[in-house]
């Protein structure tokens, strides 16, 4: 592996109780991670992301974790982890793990002490307690709202039965948030930090990246009214974020809980945690803010390695649109010395098979569902994945793929109202559907049971009967299949050295197509309802079957330059 692989790599994200079931209890697990690390060693990613496997009562999949130093029983075990990690760096795969800084489960034991300590204890001091407002103290502290719908702060009982202290979960209830001005707190995470580098992890996700620290006094906030809606807070499922708009970075424009200062120097203490040991262990931040130079702050060298890359997430199909966040990702992350990391789907957002073609208004952390507008055919939506997939393998930086994506999985629509378990889904009275859709378990072989996810069991949440056309072992081998698209653009990418390239945009091309070269390729994305002339050059690469030297419609193609 190269030096500084984290500039380059094609990460893959694992949604481990999504991915492979190996005791057949219907959720994921290390052991089904590690049967099926062949599969991606055969793709031709270089490392895997793995969302949160810690103990945890599981309310938000995860990311309310109670244990940050063990393995839930759900997943396994250590020993388990060691095997999986032992075994993806035997096949050249990095591991990186998910971590979880802003908030805890209300189970871990920290919170539970806080509970039945007084206010103004060190027990309580670890979270953010505060009296309520009122002459009885029975108005919330201030007006914050939850990422996943309601107020932010809970009201608890004491030890003698009467009415308390409030405490703030940007998330969930079960989430509470730590008190990022302790010391303790500080020190717990340098400590769980080195729990898992000692065993040979290659870095962390750092979910809500963002968040941790809060404005002084708490004040009040209300979001613009213009302000979009963002899922962001990683696994915490943070859908509903409010995404600030494009504004100066002055104290006071953006949310008191989000983009703090004093984030920066958490994450400069915890690099030189990481820089004490070999082998170039990175961290990525998961930071929901805009604009992209905002985002870079996180970057910077003495910070974190990478951020992802949300406004490119974000962006819809059109080529003006794609120029325009392609030239300031990299110039933002250019300017702190970064490389820019690009992504279309994840554990929090509608599958980009389906997203990317949706003609209604679908505002991040709502889901899909079947009442949801504007919903695209599979056939067309996959086509606009596979075009947009293209576009993105080839850009210079990092790419991150979700698991599924290389199958062509759309999202899930039509699940059962009560098999339904995204916290959003439960807080905002089935208003917004959620993050379930895409969360969906992996069909890995088409004619055995759960389409190969698991043994037996019902998988946690129900597949579709068209997962089975979609499966693996369906496509392996199969030109034009979207999994062998996959493999030969990760092949040519590494090949070509793209992500080490630099991008350098072609004139002459109608104003829906996206044109550049990088190094040795020239790719040509039409984005348009017209279809366009190639230039010169052998075809690599094509997302869509070509018609001659002609482009169609919702189409990429790789050329040799």
């Amino acid at each position: 592996m190269t030096s500084e692989w984290w500039r380059t790599a094609a990460i893959y994200q694992i949604y481990p109780r999504s991915f492979a079931d190996a005791n057949g209890d219907g959720m994921g697990d290390l052991a089904g991670i590690t049967s099926r690390l062949g599969d991606l060693q055969e793709l031709g990613i270089d490392a895997i992301w793995l969302s949160p496997f810690f103990t945890s009562p599981q309310r938000d999949a995860g990311y309310d974790v109670a244990d940050y130093c063990d393995v839930d029983p759900r997943f396994g075990t250590l020993a388990d982890f060691d095997a999986m990690l032992a075994e993806a760096h035997a096949r050249g795969i990095r591991v990186i793990i998910d971590l979880v800084p802003n908030h805890s489960s209300d189970r871990h034991e920290w919170f539970q002490a806080a509970l039945a300590a007084a206010p103004g204890s060190a027990e309580r001091a670890r979270y953010l307690f505060r009296d309520g407002l009122g002459p009885d103290g029975d108005v919330p502290p201030n007006n914050w709202e939850s990422v996943f719908g309601g107020p932010a702060w809970t009201r608890v009982t004491e030890a003698d039965g009467t009415p308390g202290q409030w405490y703030l979960h940007l998330f969930d209830s079960s989430q509470p948030d730590f008190d990022w001005t302790n010391e303790e707190v500080r020190e717990e995470f340098r400590r769980i930090l080195r729990f898992w580098l000692d065993r040979g992890v290659d870095g962390f996700r750092v979910d809500v990246a963002h968040g941790l620290v809060k404005a002084e006094g708490l004040p009040d906030w209300t979001p613009p009214a213009d302000a979009g809606s963002m899922g962001g807070a990683g696994g915490t499922g943070a859908s509903g974020v409010t995404l600030e708009p494009e504004i100066s970075d002055e104290p006071g424009d953006h949310a008191p809980y989000w983009g703090q200062d004093g984030v920066h120097e958490i994450y400069r203490d915890w690099r030189a945690v990481l820089d004490e040991y070999p082998g170039e262990r990175i961290l990525a931040a998961e930071a929901w803010v805009d604009p992209l130079p905002r985002v870079a702050k996180w970057v910077r060298p003495d910070e974190m390695h990478q951020a992802f890359n949300f406004a490119y997430l974000e962006t819809p199909w059109d080529a003006a649109a794609l120029r325009t966040v392609i030239d300031a990702s990299l110039e933002a992350f250019g300017d702190v010395g970064a490389p820019s990391t690009w992504v279309l789907s994840n554990h929090d957002v509608v599958r980009h098979a389906t997203r990317l073609s949706v003609t209604e208004a679908n505002p991040q952390g709502h889901g899909l569902g079947p009442e949801s507008k504007g919903l695209p055919s599979f056939e067309a939506g996959l086509r606009r994945a596979r075009a947009a997939t293209a576009l993105m393998l080839a850009l210079p930086g990092s790419a991150y793929v979700y698991q599924g994506e290389e199958l062509g999985l759309p999202e899930v629509i039509h699940l059962p109202d009560d098999a339904r378990q995204d916290p959003t889904w439960f807080r905002t009275g089935g208003e917004r559907y959620g993050r379930d859709g895409c969360r969906v378990p992996l069909p890995w072989e088409a004619d055995a049971p759960n389409y190969g996810f698991g043994p037996a069991g019902d998988p946690w949440l129900p597949q579709p009967d068209e997962w089975r056309e979609l499966a693996r072992d369906r496509q392996r081998g199969v030109p034009g299949s979207t999994l062998s698209m996959y493999r030969l653009a990760l092949g040519l990418r590494r090949e070509h050295a793209l992500g080490a390239g630099t991008l350098e945009w072609l004139p002459g091309f109608d104003d829906a197509v996206v044109a550049f070269r990088n190094g040795s390729v020239v790719v040509v994305a039409n984005t348009g309802a017209s279809p366009v002339e190639l230039p010169a050059g052998d075809v690599l690469l094509a997302s869509g079957d070509l018609e001659g030297r002609t482009l169609p419609t919702d189409t990429t193609v790789w050329l040799r330059a």
